[in-house]
């Protein structure tokens, strides 16, 4: 759905350049913030459909891990359709600084702050199941504990930016380049590696290597911090993005070289973990078919699971069914 009005703005962006068309022509009667509206239709919520996978794996990693049941499931899920639907409606905060009319500036930041209370809603759930929990601190647990911090940060820089003032001073700057890579690293990148500890004795009937994998977290955990912290100082002094160099003096010098350092970390990061997966895919410990004791189907098959995945078709009674099977016992799972 959100791909749509992309596709549309590319047929006619294809009109203008070879056929005349004046769509997006300002010189020939068109206009160019059209072309941005378009745009924007796709780019943000965009953002939403690719971090809302990452949701899943935080919803699937963080109570397993927490030896507890997902809290509010029926209020997760009402959540994440919030998003999806206020999410439509949030485009042109990215476009106060075009000259819209003050009703419409008022409209899209009032949208722009009411996406962030299905989201709190969220993070409040992830809270609320590891709260008297039984956590065990393994490297995809890791990984999503710092998501749940580094996207309430990103979300409360979103709300920062949904002020029409503050966003028409901070609009293309530093300050927005970091607050979108703490929605796209912070949160998404970080549960992609979440998933990848999780699944991987599944996926390859091997246990990765723990000390590589909390050493892969903190060397990315640091250089994530070092490099999208700091720039956002720079985008509250001035810095502009889309530049590749600058005039000395301005202030930048030593933030941006923070930034620097902190894209080193990540790169070694980003090699232990290579360097953890391939290892372990040959040398590492038989995961056996459920090494973290879980509650999902997928765990009852051998790891690699067979081609066919179940000889029979199970029987599912509960959105837990795994975990019912092997402690019937334990009232603290059961669903009303």
């Amino acid at each position: 759905m959100v791909v749509s009005p992309l596709t549309a703005a590319q047929i006619m962006l294809a009109i203008d350049r070879y056929l005349g068309g004046h769509f997006f022509d300002t010189q020939a009667g068109g206009s160019a913030v059209i072309w941005m509206h378009f745009f924007w239709i796709f780019g943000h919520p965009e953002v939403y459909v690719l971090v809302i996978p990452a949701f899943a794996v935080a919803s699937e990693v963080i109570p397993v891990f927490s030896r507890k049941a997902i809290f509010g499931y029926p209020i997760m899920v009402a959540a994440t359709v919030g998003i999806g639907f206020i999410s439509m409606s949030v485009w042109a905060h990215h476009m106060f600084t075009v000259g819209m009319t003050s009703n419409a500036n008022a409209f899209f930041a009032l949208s722009t702050m009411a996406v962030g209370v299905p989201t709190g809603i969220k993070i409040f759930n992830w809270l609320a199941t590891m709260w008297g929990g039984k956590i065990e601190f393994k490297t995809p647990m890791l990984f999503c504990v710092a998501f749940l911090f580094q996207f309430l940060v990103a979300g409360l820089t979103g709300i920062m930016q949904s002020v029409v003032p503050f966003d028409w001073q901070l609009a293309n700057s530093y300050f927005v380049v970091a607050h979108f890579h703490y929605v796209i690293v912070g949160a998404i990148l970080f549960c992609l590696f979440a998933a990848f500890y999780y699944w991987y004795p599944k996926a390859t009937g091997r246990m990765y290597n723990e000390a590589l994998g909390k050493l892969h977290f903190w060397l990315f955990f640091i250089g994530f911090h070092l490099t999208f912290d700091f720039m956002h100082i720079p985008g509250l002094l001035g810095m502009p993005r889309r530049i590749y160099t600058y005039e000395p003096g301005r202030g930048w010098d030593t933030l941006n070289l923070i930034v620097s350092i902190g894209v080193i970390f990540q790169a070694a990061g980003v090699l232990v973990f290579a360097a953890n997966l391939i290892w372990s895919y040959f040398r590492g410990k038989i995961a056996g078919n459920d090494p973290w004791d879980a509650w999902t189907l997928e765990w009852t098959t051998s790891s690699p699971p067979p081609a066919y995945n179940f000889a029979v078709i199970p029987t599912v009674k509960s959105r837990r069914p795994l975990w019912d099977l092997k402690h019937p016992e334990d009232p603290d799972w059961k669903y009303e």
